[in-house]
């Protein structure tokens, strides 16, 4: 594994660089949990395979390239156990800057990078590839981020804000509250919202709580407890809303996370967040 911060130019919108190697002697299977992200992955050289948690059975989807936008709910990816390549994590607002891709396209969906966003993509995806090694991989990647940024159009600042705030609550605060500090009208902070995040901000506000109750599960705090501090109206309501995102109940999941397998020492692909399980 090898991590990098991107150029300070580019931050704190384009949050992490990562590459990995990874030769197993087993196939691998991962659940990706939602984690208010927007996820830039290439493979140099074998396939992940990605189905919706939902129906684990389904064939799925071949991928060696993959641009990820928000999701609400679980995805599975499989792999031989052998993997080579290197995703880049970034707050959906830089997305929609970066790309210029409305962000509801790419809402739980898994798009190819390279029919979106054409040559300029295509070119970088070949150039990671020549690369010698990680840090000429996490340079060339500052070089095409800072050159598409020249004739970006930002995200709102109201936008910014609103994300920022949900964020800092973890989806607490009323949406309500969120339309009189923008000073935009319900209609207008959604379809913006939609636009340039990918979900309405009462979805963002699911998955940013989702996001708390997972980090102090990790922490190993009481259910009980979990549900209060989250606004929950009972720990029953927590399992449900836990289980309609992610497919599993708590404890199911707790169990996942404790099962021990061979291969990196952290499985998590944002700093401070439970992003991913593996199942196999």
């Amino acid at each position: 594994m090898a991590t990098a911060l991107p150029h300070a130019r580019l931050r704190p919108g384009v949050q992490r660089y990562r590459g990995f190697r990874l030769d197993l002697d087993l196939p691998r299977q991962r659940l990706e949990v939602p984690d208010g992200v927007v996820t830039l992955l290439f493979s140099f050289d074998h396939e992940l395979r990605v189905t919706e948690a939902a129906t684990p059975s389904a064939t799925g989807s071949s991928h060696r390239s993959m641009l990820v936008g928000l999701r609400t709910s679980t995805g599975l990816g499989r792999h031989s156990g052998r993997l080579n390549g290197l995703e880049v994590i970034l707050s959906p607002w830089k997305a929609y800057a970066l790309f210029g891709i409305p962000m509801h396209e790419l809402a739980d969906t898994i798009a190819d990078p390279i029919d979106l966003l054409g040559p300029r993509c295509r070119d970088l995806a070949d150039a990671l590839a020549c690369a010698p090694g990680w840090a000429q991989r996490f340079e060339l990647l500052d070089a095409a981020f800072l050159r598409w940024s020249v004739d970006a159009v930002p995200a709102s600042d109201r936008v910014r804000y609103a994300w920022r705030e949900l964020a800092r609550t973890s989806g607490a605060l009323p949406i309500g509250q969120l339309v009189a500090d923008t000073g935009l009208s319900w209609r207008q902070l959604e379809h913006r919202f939609r636009t340039e995040i990918g979900l309405t901000p009462k979805g963002a506000a699911r998955v940013m709580r989702l996001r708390k109750v997972l980090r102090l599960m990790a922490e190993n705090r009481a259910a009980a407890g979990i549900a209060a501090e989250c606004g929950f109206s009972d720990q029953a309501h927590l399992s449900r809303e836990f289980k309609a995102m992610i497919g599993r109940t708590p404890r199911q999941f707790l169990q996942a996370r404790a099962l021990d397998f061979a291969g990196p020492p952290t499985v998590d692909r944002v700093d401070g967040q439970v992003t991913s399980v593996v199942l196999t």
